[in-house]
């Protein structure tokens, strides 16, 4: 992993740039390069290598697969997703629930829009929205391991709140801890004309899933938008409308 940023950067990508996976079941926008869609010039940025906007509909969804070495970060905005996996955990992730999986020296999971399987509910018929994403982990061979932390109060601040996070500095403060010490995800939620500051890092990476927001310097975002920040930070993200932000800070990069 290399530490050295480039000459300051803020690369803006909108929505409609992304590669998308659309099938009978799956709504699924990529952020990177993902499954067949390669483009050696959108691999990564920073630590970040998916950023994958899905929309999964009920009864559907991930069947069993594997996963090796990579740090698995999984954001639901709206219904819920049934996670599985070879290591025996098993829960549903909802709105407001901070979750992770550490594949480690490989583990295998499902995730599908299915919880009354688990409920012994009615079958709904809402689809599942989520953002799901994968980050290096600074060693490999590690144990697999799952952690899931339910944080909707602490989002009620309106300001970033630490998500997942391997940072010391985040020690003790993040709902969740990831097994790379470079790397953190924020999150907050505003109300219009609320205002945070984007972390001072050699590598930020903003996603909007959801509302507008106005990136100062930058101007107008919506959902989908993101920007990819390199050696610059601290800027002013002000929603214009109800709005969720993903912020990913990032302390060091994948080396070529």
């Amino acid at each position: 992993m290399n530490t050295t940023a480039n000459h300051p950067r803020i690369d803006v990508r909108r929505a409609g740039e992304r590669s998308a996976t659309k099938i009978d079941w799956l709504d699924s926008k990529h952020s990177f390069s993902f499954g067949g869609r390669y483009d050696p010039a959108n691999t990564h940025h920073g630590l970040l290598l998916v950023n994958n906007d899905d929309i999964v509909k009920p009864g559907s969804g991930f069947e069993t697969h594997p996963h090796r070495d990579m740090e698995i970060v999984t954001w639901v905005l709206q219904g819920s997703l049934v996670h599985q996996d070879s290591t025996g955990h098993s829960g549903v992730i909802y709105p407001g629930l901070a979750q992770r999986m550490s594949a480690g020296t490989g583990i295998l999971h499902s995730e599908k829009n299915d919880s009354w399987r688990l409920s012994g509910t009615d079958a709904h018929t809402d689809p599942v929205h989520f953002v799901q994403m994968w980050v290096l982990p600074d060693e490999g061979g590690i144990t697999p391991g799952y952690e899931q932390l339910e944080i909707d109060n602490e989002l009620l601040s309106g300001g970033l709140i630490p998500v997942a996070s391997g940072m010391d500095r985040h020690d003790g403060a993040s709902a969740i801890r990831i097994r790379n010490r470079h790397a953190a995800l924020h999150v907050a939620r505003l109300h219009p004309g609320q205002s945070v500051e984007l972390p001072d890092a050699p590598f930020v990476h903003l996603f909007i899933p959801r509302g507008k927001v106005a990136l100062e310097g930058v101007g107008p975002l919506a959902a989908g938008d993101a920007v990819r920040f390199t050696a610059i930070g601290g800027q002013q993200v002000t929603a214009v409308e109800p709005a969720e932000i993903l912020v990913w800070e990032m302390h060091a990069t994948i080396a070529h």
